[in-house]
């Protein structure tokens, strides 16, 4: 039986980064019997170096455990992920010596747009993402798939009231940065250098209109083409690239 702190991470690579960050406890890792290939490998030596209980299972009983057929042959029984502090991502920019990065989401229910966030934020060196607590996806391991291991080198912290937390980022000199699908700045006049926090909206209705109130500036990405936006994801990748851009790196 699952213990109720506990949860499924499956995929190759979201359970090899789980390994290598030793991030949250690990009770099983469990692999196909038959058919593995030199990535399963990796994790399977990995796995039993650090000392954790390898088993090996048919892909049907893969499948039972992770809740999908699409485990890559490897499922992980973890603790369940834990959620940072805003005060834990403020200190990783600290920490780094660096002007704060951070991304907050607004109303992203779809798991696969989170985890995608998530590897671009990990990816670009940003401190942390910020998720609301109500009409939002967490951190489930739908997410942590698609993230493909971002979400054990990054703080995710979930606050109750998304305006009051952006409010008390403002208070340490955290410029606000939203995004508009239309009426915006252009991100590349934008000065990303100082300390940001990138605001995106949900996949339904963009922003809300508090929190767009909230921001100090809302961005707009040109599109060229016959449609009017961009996945949230997709506004995500350019803009932390951007950050990347402006600062040098």
């Amino acid at each position: 039986m699952k213990a109720r702190d506990e949860e499924p991470l499956f995929g190759r690579r979201p359970v090899l980064e789980l390994l290598r960050a030793a991030s949250r406890r690990i009770d099983e890792v469990a692999i196909v019997a038959h058919g593995r290939g030199p990535a399963l490998q990796d994790v399977l030596t990995l796995a039993r170096s650090r000392g954790v209980k390898v088993s090996f299972r048919t892909r049907d009983q893969l499948t039972a455990m992770a809740g999908t057929p699409y485990h890559q042959g490897v499922v992980a029984r973890v603790a369940a992920a834990a959620y940072a502090d805003l005060g834990s991502l403020l200190a990783a920019g600290a920490q780094r010596a660096e002007p704060a990065f951070l991304l907050a989401l607004d109303r992203v229910q779809d798991p696969r747009n989170l985890g995608a966030v998530l590897r671009s934020a990990e990816a670009t060196g940003a401190h942390g993402v910020i998720l609301p607590k109500h009409e939002s996806v967490g951190l489930t391991p739908g997410a942590a798939k698609s993230a493909t291991g971002a979400q054990e080198w990054l703080g995710v912290a979930r606050v109750a009231n998304l305006v009051q937390a952006l409010e008390a980022l403002k208070k340490e000199g955290i410029w606000i940065i939203g995004t508009t699908p239309r009426g915006g700045a252009s991100p590349w006049a934008a000065d990303l250098r100082l300390p940001v926090c990138l605001v995106l909206g949900g996949e339904e209705g963009g922003l809300r209109s508090l929190v767009a109130r909230t921001c100090d500036l809302l961005l707009t990405l040109p599109m060229k083409g016959k449609l009017d936006s961009l996945n949230v994801a997709a506004v995500a990748a350019v803009l932390c690239y951007e950050v990347v851009r402006q600062r040098g790196a």
